[in-house]
């Protein structure tokens, strides 16, 4: 029987998206080499609707077997998760344009607990998602629990790290924009604070649930909460989030630099980001997109090339 929480999400995760973005996650999972778990949506792009960005989907797995790529991508999505690649689907008239993230349902799991050091999971995934392709009822309940597990967690860090007594969108905001300063993050300072935007209502509501989940006990007092937490116990989360937050920006270059090495049509992406934020077509050849380290001298000849062409 599904607890409060899990009712919520429920709701959210099956709340339809757009037939084009099904058609893609169904494509992308009929090629996986194993049938995936689900495919989850989320980001910028499910929240705006803005089809001409990048979509954020995220392919859970039963375990190893189901991950692509040769030995040195396989390997490191084992050592340090999640790959991410980057796919184009056309359906009719349009070109969708994906981020895709790849990791196993225990890799999952070990990443959306209070003890993880690891913020990127339960702190993306206590923002909206949608489930928008699944394998079966038993995957269903599989990812529901995962999702339920973020939103626990990060509920618990917000009352843990927050002040004694706060709105429940001030619980958020502290919680976000600590989440963000831990990691090596492009996006502009109160990025953690837009999200919530638009969204008030929806993080209101969650926040009590996860508590609840948690077994956490609180007080309100007008739109005031207040959870029961001895000072001992603040004590050890900060403590504990002081190493989150030395740990993490290392982390995330680590990523970074494995993704050189893994990012599955890296060049693709990054070509179009550039087009899309310069107007500069880099026209990459084949051999281009497949080694991009490779060719990246003659990348950047040509794009200063580009560049000096078009301010002329």
């Amino acid at each position: 029987m599904p607890d409060a929480l899990e009712k919520f999400l429920i709701g959210e995760l099956t709340t339809s998206v757009h037939p084009d973005v099904v058609a893609f996650a169904d494509a992308l999972a009929s090629a996986c080499p194993q049938t995936p778990l689900g495919v989850l949506f989320y980001g910028s792009v499910l929240r705006t609707e803005d089809f001409e960005g990048i979509l954020d989907f995220y392919i859970v797995t039963e375990d190893a077997g189901g991950f692509t790529g040769g030995l040195v991508s396989r390997t490191g999505n084992l050592l340090l998760p999640p790959n991410v690649r980057y796919a184009e689907f056309k359906t009719g008239q349009r070109t969708l344009r994906a981020k895709i993230a790849v990791l196993s349902r225990q890799q999952f799991e070990e990443r959306t607990t209070l003890g993880t050091l690891d913020t990127t999971l339960w702190a993306r995934f206590c923002q909206p998602v949608r489930l928008i392709w699944v394998r079966d009822e038993k995957a269903a309940d599989t990812l529901l629990d995962l999702i339920a597990r973020c939103v626990t967690t990060a509920s618990c860090w917000a009352a843990l790290l927050g002040a004694p007594r706060m709105t429940a969108i001030e619980y958020w905001q502290s919680l976000f924009s600590r989440t963000y300063a831990s990691e090596l993050r492009v996006e502009k300072k109160g990025r953690g604070q837009s999200l919530i935007s638009g969204q008030e209502n929806r993080f209101a509501a969650m926040l009590p649930l996860g508590w609840a989940r948690a077994h956490l006990r609180y007080s309100a007092t007008g739109n005031a909460l207040e959870p029961v937490l001895s000072l001992g116990a603040r004590k050890r989360a900060a403590r504990r989030w002081k190493l989150v937050a030395q740990t993490g920006k290392s982390r995330n270059v680590v990523r970074l630099i494995k993704a050189a090495f893994t990012f599955e049509n890296g060049a693709s992406y990054l070509a179009w980001k550039i087009q899309r934020h310069t107007g500069l077509d880099l026209n990459l050849s084949e051999a281009e997109q497949k080694h991009p380290l490779l060719f990246l001298p003659v990348l950047l000849r040509r794009m200063q090339r580009l560049r000096k062409q078009a301010q002329s």
